[in-house]
């Protein structure tokens, strides 16, 4: 089915063939954050001789480098297209690769650190492929197009970890040196995909479209300030646990493997879900989503605080990611209630920036925490903020019952 109109192109044959080509694309050259989340605080504490506090800074200039990439992400596509964008952003992602390759062998915590916020820079791009799939899909197809990208995500999850475990002895003793050459390797490989992807550029806007309210007034709404919050502590939370995880489980004697292991099955629990959450989402409603999300999230803190066995790390990084995939995605659909059409691109960037610049903030500040104070307090420090967020929620559907009582 072929359509063509003033606004925009549907054809489900050349939206099916993209959704195939950017599932592959999302599995083999998505892997590249799951291996630095792997390994990036164990490469970071090997390189740092006295303040390992700073070991979780590659990961947090990996976030960083997503945060500041949105914007100019959607910028740089708008002005060359989809197929140009996630192609430079996979030469980028070689080039990290590459680099960080090199830091680990000449032992240098800062490249090493800046080539984990150039791949976080590529994976901007990244974030934008399930929305791509979308682009040239009619209504009906649209859902199917986003979950063959998701599962392209969920493979990633398991591309990621084993490349870690294939490569982390290639060098040795240098460790982790051939997971970089590997995770370059990779982006390469979606480079190669990326090429045969075919997404019509979209037409220009008028002024009257690229209009719409303030941000302003938009951010000063209750539902955004609920729906921007519960989003923040979901992901951040998250990247606070995760992020200590590996260094912890070394710390405990477990093994690379192990943590990588983990991250694998982490992983799969963030993106496994979202075949089904949307579903949940219409059956019970997004609130009572993002509460079950925050919930669950509170039980991995209470899982991790059991005990410091294998089981203990692996289930707390499971229930870590159903809980970010419940907050986070109900979070999201929240905050799709808070704008107009024409309203949605500046909004959803200011949304992902902030979501991302709190993210890189706990992912920073996670290591600190761990060295100084222990695993016991990273997951103690959980609790009030899902407390927080649960609190606001309550006083959200309380508002809008009484707003909708009072019309």
């Amino acid at each position: 089915m072929t359509i063509a109109t003033s606004h925009l192109i549907v054809d489900d044959r050349l939206a099916k063939q993209n959704a195939v080509l950017l599932g592959l694309a999302q599995a083999i050259g998505g892997a590249s954050a799951s291996i630095v989340i792997a390994t990036g605080p164990l490469v970071g504490y090997m390189m740092l001789d006295e303040d390992k506090s700073l070991a979780t800074v590659p990961v947090s200039a990996m976030v960083l480098g997503t945060a500041f990439g949105t914007i100019p992400a959607g910028m740089i596509m708008r002005r060359f297209g989809r197929r140009a964008g996630f192609c430079s952003a996979a030469l980028l992602g070689a080039l990290a690769g590459l680099l960080a390759s090199f830091a680990v062998f000449q032992n240098h915590f800062l490249l090493f650190s800046l080539a984990c916020g150039l791949g976080g820079f590529a994976g901007a791009f990244v974030q934008q492929y399930r929305f791509a799939a979308a682009d040239t899909a009619s209504d009906d197809f649209k859902p199917k197009a986003i979950s063959w990208v998701l599962a392209g995500g969920v493979l990633a999850g398991i591309v990621g970890p084993q490349t870690v475990i294939a490569t982390k002895d290639m060098f040795a003793p240098i460790l982790f040196a051939g997971t970089y050459l590997a995770q370059a390797g990779l982006s390469l490989v979606a480079l190669c995909l990326l090429a045969f992807v075919r997404i019509p550029k979209p037409p220009r806007q008028t002024h009257k479209q690229a209009g719409g309210r303030p941000l302003s007034v938009i951010m000063r709404q209750p539902r955004f300030i609920v729906s921007a919050a519960c989003g923040i502590c979901s992901y951040a939370l998250m990247s606070l646990v995760m992020t200590a995880t590996p260094l912890a489980m070394i710390g405990c004697g477990l093994s690379e493997t192990d943590a990588a292991l983990g991250i694998q099955w982490h992983v799969l629990a963030m993106f496994g879900p979202s075949f089904f959450t949307g579903s949940l989402i219409a059956r019970f409603g997004k609130e009572r989503i993002v509460s079950i999300g925050l919930a669950l999230l509170a039980a991995c803190s209470v899982v991790a605080l059991m005990g410091l066995e294998l089981a203990h790390f692996w289930s707390a990084l499971v229930l870590l990611g159903l809980g970010w995939n419940f907050g986070f995605i109900g979070a999201t659909a929240m905050l799709t209630d808070t704008y107009r059409p024409e309203e949605r691109n500046l909004v959803q960037a200011t949304n992902d920036f902030l979501v991302f610049g709190f993210v890189a903030a706990a992912s920073f500040s996670s290591g600190a925490i761990l060295n100084l104070f222990g695993w016991a307090t990273v997951n103690i420090l959980v609790f009030p903020f899902v407390v927080l967020c649960l609190g606001l929620l309550a006083w959200l559907v309380m508002a809008e019952q009484r707003s909708d009582t009072t019309a």
